[in-house]
């Protein structure tokens, strides 16, 4: 069943549903998009497909249609009843909040890919939570506001470039795919979406053995939290007066301008 402007209206009438913004429910109704977003994926028929806040289920569809086996985290029950009904039981349903449920099982064994329009108020909560809980997922390809894309994505030296930029970059590789206009979304939203695709490394980026990844998270946190200091106001008490030279990091330098390979060097103690 793909879900048209007209087909997700009709549902929410008969229904007799209305989004909540409380729960940032925003309705995607344009089939292309929902096409596109599997493509850009690449996602292949009989690969295993996590879908979180699957909505009516305008992209699950769409996932179903290429041969994926889709499970579906949806908190509001309204709408997880009309997604069984839309996908006409073809994918398990989960009805849960995803920053609580158990990720780690019903992802099981690797590889899972992790596909989803993600609610705007908790995206970067839900792909940290995968990142850092749940090693089964391999590849996350999601839909987040603009803003947030960009600071996922984000190296030395970007505008938007932060703290959540090197805790993804420690754990995974990020890339922005492409932008969504708010057009494509009943009700329409007040921002712009982007896609991104974030592949989990191997290995850390810092070798754990050397320092931790709580270690690590500890001076990032710190160090831009006051980010228009210089490191060795913003991190003093934190690192040792020696860490700068070891490092080989310029204790004038601000967190902005430091890889995750810098931090980590600034991390590791004597």
């Amino acid at each position: 069943m793909t879900l048209t402007r007209s087909r997700v209206a009709e549902l929410l009438r008969s229904h007799d549903l209305r989004p909540k913004k409380s729960l940032g429910q925003h309705f995607l109704v344009d089939p292309n998009t929902a096409r596109r977003i599997v493509r850009l994926a690449g996602v292949l028929a009989g690969e295993r497909v996590v879908e979180i806040g699957p909505g009516l289920g305008s992209l699950t569809v769409e996932l179903l249609d290429v041969g994926a086996s889709v499970l579906a985290v949806e908190l509001d029950p309204r709408l997880a009843a009309v997604l069984g009904e839309v996908t006409e039981g073809r994918c398990e349903i989960v009805v849960g909040d995803a920053l609580d449920v158990d990720l780690v099982a019903l992802c099981g064994a690797p590889p899972v890919r992790v596909v989803a329009n993600l609610p705007y108020n908790v995206a970067v909560p839900i792909i940290m939570r995968l990142l850092n809980e749940v090693p089964a997922a391999t590849s996350l390809f999601v839909m987040v506001q603009a803003e947030v894309a960009d600071r996922l994505a984000a190296g030395p030296g970007d505008p938007a470039y932060g703290a959540v930029s090197v805790k993804v970059a420690y754990l995974a590789t990020a890339a922005l795919r492409g932008q969504v206009p708010r057009t494509v979304f009943a009700p329409e939203p007040n921002v712009d979406s982007s896609l991104i695709a974030i592949e989990r490394r191997p290995v850390p980026a810092v070798d754990p053995s050397h320092v931790s990844k709580e270690r690590l998270f500890e001076v990032v946190t710190t160090s831009f939290s006051q980010r228009r200091k210089m490191l060795r106001r913003s991190l003093a008490g934190v690192v040792d007066d020696g860490a700068f030279e070891r490092a080989g990091v310029l204790p004038t330098q601000r967190p902005e301008e430091l890889d995750v390979g810098a931090f980590g060097r600034l991390a590791e103690r004597p």
